[in-house]
């Protein structure tokens, strides 16, 4: 029954994918033939755009689990290409507004007290609705001016359906599709569901957005706004209100006095700063997200889609950086395999070669054309030629790249993010993994060893007692020599433990003494 009623919905998907003659994706995954083909016959189409652009209108058409499947495949240009998901990363997440009673009805469940317990006012049109939820303005009873966010009603159920058939799908992929298994369908299709899960229990937004302003909060370039936790729960999300200028309306910035070039600045240190510095970064970077203040301090918002990268992903990623813009191709490669991301068994030379075909065209153009979003999206095209798997970390960050840089042409047409943050990279790249560094990290782990020794020397203690208890028996001949090499060096695994531990210890008094 559960695979009937799959089929079932997967025979309306293909119609309205028909509609916008957007098939090919099923057709491309070999994905249930004879309902794509069945989807052909009875369907009228509405042909306009690109192949990508009808995508992301038939996923939109479909609703709030299809966007978010957009929004995903939207960072896999290794899979679509680059056009097809720089299409699909304009997919808007809107979607008609529920009702200003049916928020305020949320809001009083959530928390169990009444609109005027909360609030001194608050707005019952929705100023921005998405798939999950929707955000409107108010004033809490101290006078302060705020956003708040508020579940969609029913969305778990509206989810829990389409996430089940995702699964379905992903495991035939897997069974019927062998090659596409370093894609990871199922692994994808539980990532995606995880992201929802998330971004359906309001308070994991709340926490994500604290992170981030705890992160800046000592710089004043970046302002995140603060979050009202005594109004924020699973279904409900209170932040202090945000006023200033839509990155949307360059016009208005200009207009309103401000450098659009220093604003540009500042958004390319912010990004460096959070997916470098700190390996936590702000996901869904575009213009409706980004506003300029009155003192021109960067704001951001939305809170619902972040990324981490860890500490060694991260010097990978700059490494690589700085090895393309240098034309280093020989070392981006080498990155690739120190990684792991490539086979051993693959060609070290002619993944080099790979490298320079993609790169060349790119940084061949003007500065201000340059889009290492661009070169990295075409590297991770080539992924299935060296047998590369999927890195959904990178993934992430080069399509928030993406976003990042056309958001940064709007600015300031002439300039280029990468120019602006590239000795931000350099001084992280020499403070974290330059020689002093190294001295620090060699220092740090002699002393680790140190005082890990006294729990070594217990252990050994134990073992041997053990060993004792349990009437350890060794051959005659073994004891005999062992008694032989005891009587001529009554003291060599003394010496040898004492010289360890003295070497040990001046090591590290020498570095210590060095930094």
């Amino acid at each position: 029954m559960e695979s009937l009623r799959h089929i079932l919905r997967l025979m309306s998907i293909a119609r309205t994918l028909a509609r916008h003659d957007a098939l090919f994706i099923l057709e491309q995954l070999q994905l249930a033939p004879a309902i794509v083909l069945f989807a052909k016959m009875i369907s009228s189409r509405r042909v306009s755009g690109r192949p990508g652009e009808r995508l992301a209108r038939a996923f939109q058409d479909m609703g709030p689990s299809f966007i978010k499947v957009g929004q995903m495949l939207s960072t896999r240009s290794d899979l679509l290409g680059e056009q097809m998901a720089a299409d699909l990363s304009t997919l808007q997440d809107k979607l008609p507004p529920f009702s200003g009673e049916e928020a305020r009805a949320a809001i009083e469940a959530e928390f169990g007290q009444t609109m005027d317990e909360l609030f001194l006012s608050f707005d019952d049109t929705a100023i921005a609705a998405a798939s999950i939820a929707q955000v409107h303005f108010a004033v809490t009873r101290d006078g302060e001016e705020v956003a708040v966010k508020v579940l969609r009603p029913d969305i778990e159920k509206a989810f829990k359906g389409d996430l089940e058939l995702f699964f379905w799908g992903a495991r035939l992929l897997q069974r019927t599709r062998p090659e596409l298994r370093r894609l990871k369908p199922v692994e994808s299709v539980a990532t995606l569901a995880r992201s929802v899960e998330m971004e359906m229990d309001l308070r994991f937004e709340a926490a994500a957005a604290d992170e981030l302003r705890e992160n800046f909060l000592t710089d004043r370039s970046i302002f995140v706004p603060r979050i009202d936790w005594l109004r924020t729960g699973r279904r409900v999300m209170c932040t202090e209100r945000v006023h200033g200028i839509s990155f949307g309306d360059i016009a208005a910035i200009k207009a309103a006095g401000h450098d659009t070039l220093e604003i540009l600045r500042k958004t390319a240190e912010t990004f460096f700063y959070q997916a470098f510095r700190d390996g936590f970064f702000h996901a869904d970077m575009h213009p409706g997200n980004l506003f300029v203040l009155p003192d021109g301090t960067v704001a951001i918002v939305d809170f619902g889609i972040m990324g981490r990268l860890n500490q060694t992903s991260r010097r990978h990623l700059a490494e690589m950086l700085m090895s393309f813009l240098t034309r280093d191709y020989r070392r981006v490669a080498e990155i690739h395999f120190e990684a792991g991301w490539i086979p051993k068994n693959q060609s070290m030379e002619e993944f080099t070669q790979a490298c320079r075909s993609i790169a060349e065209p790119v940084l061949d153009r003007p500065q201000n054309e340059i889009s290492i979003a661009r070169l990295l999206g075409q590297l991770f095209q080539i992924t299935e030629t060296f047998q590369m798997e999927s890195q959904p970390q990178l993934l992430l960050l080069q399509k928030t790249m993406l976003v990042a840089e056309g958001t940064g042409r709007r600015l300031a047409p002439n300039a280029n993010m990468w120019v602006i943050a590239r000795p931000l990279i350099e001084e992280w790249m020499h403070a974290n993994f330059g020689p002093e560094a190294r001295l620090k990290d060699a220092a740090r782990q002699g002393v680790d060893a140190l005082n890990r020794l006294p729990s070594i020397v217990r252990g050994l203690e134990t073992a041997l007692s053990q060993f004792d208890e349990h009437g350890l028996k060794l051959h005659p001949d073994t004891v005999a020599q062992l008694r032989g090499k005891r009587s001529r060096t009554p003291s060599t695994t003394a010496v040898m433990w004492i010289a360890s531990i003295a070497a040990s210890v001046a090591a590290t008094a020498f570095l210590m003494s060095a930094l």
